[in-house]
């Protein structure tokens, strides 16, 4: 786990305020990378929250602006997707001048990367937000083959489930046809058991570990975390891209 100063990169985290897993990124960061963490109001798991979660955004980025950092994360995987991570990206430029991504913007990439073109999807999302999420990565050409869910109903539920809960999970998709698990939602903890899921033989795409990733490789540094699955390994880097 990364603890000290972000001496390559110090790298602005917008988060959901009910959540209880932005630990997860910097836990997979290499030594040099600093998330800075704010917050942003989100107390239920809906599709209306996941939309009124951005409201403010740009006032929360003016705050991590302060910080000097070099890129924003807006990490929350369902509400990139319903609102639009070019939307969410162009007002947090307008009010800082400072590039950012959105999970959904790393999601998109990571599957781009592993030649995913079919997922099994895992979500601990009610079934308005698992319906969205299915017509959006269809709408990118993304089809998901299989989909099981554990819906909560804040995100402090969400985060208070182990690791081993969302594992036991994995193990009941069926991942014959796809190409690759996609866990999704920044909120639960997952990254203690990426490689454990992965030993079934696909590959696993997580929010916080494609953020990470791609934040990465947004910022041109060329580390490679290993213990948190082939993406973040370099596995597949033949098929990075950048926005």
């Amino acid at each position: 786990m990364s603890l000290g100063f972000g001496y390559l990169a110090r790298i602005g985290h917008l988060y959901p305020s009910g959540g209880l897993c932005d630990f997860e990124v910097q836990r997979m960061a290499p030594p040099g990378v600093q998330f800075v963490t704010t917050r942003m109001p989100f107390a239920r798991t809906s599709l209306e929250s996941d939309k009124a979660v951005v409201a403010d955004v740009e006032s929360h980025a003016a705050l991590l602006a302060t910080a000097g950092v070099s890129l924003i994360a807006m990490n929350c995987t369902a509400a990139s997707m319903a609102v639009g991570a070019q939307v969410i990206n162009q007002r947090i430029f307008d009010a800082t001048g400072i590039r950012s991504v959105t999970t959904t913007d790393a999601i998109l990439a990571a599957l781009h990367a592993v030649g995913a073109g079919r997922v099994a999807l895992m979500t601990p999302y009610p079934r308005e937000v698992v319906e969205m999420e299915i017509a959006f990565l269809a709408r990118h050409g993304v089809e998901v083959v299989c989909e099981i869910a554990a819906p909560c109903s804040t995100p402090i539920q969400q985060g208070s489930f182990p690791a081993s809960h969302w594992a036991d999970l994995a193990r009941q998709l069926d991942t014959d046809n796809a190409d690759a698990v996609l866990i999704s939602c920044a909120g639960i903890q997952v990254s203690d058991v990426i490689e454990e899921i992965e030993r079934a033989g696909t590959p696993v795409i997580t929010s916080n570990q494609a953020l990470l990733w791609h934040c990465l490789r947004t910022l041109g540094l060329a580390d490679r975390p290993t213990g948190f699955g082939r993406l973040l390994a370099g596995n597949f880097d033949k098929g990075t891209y950048l926005p």
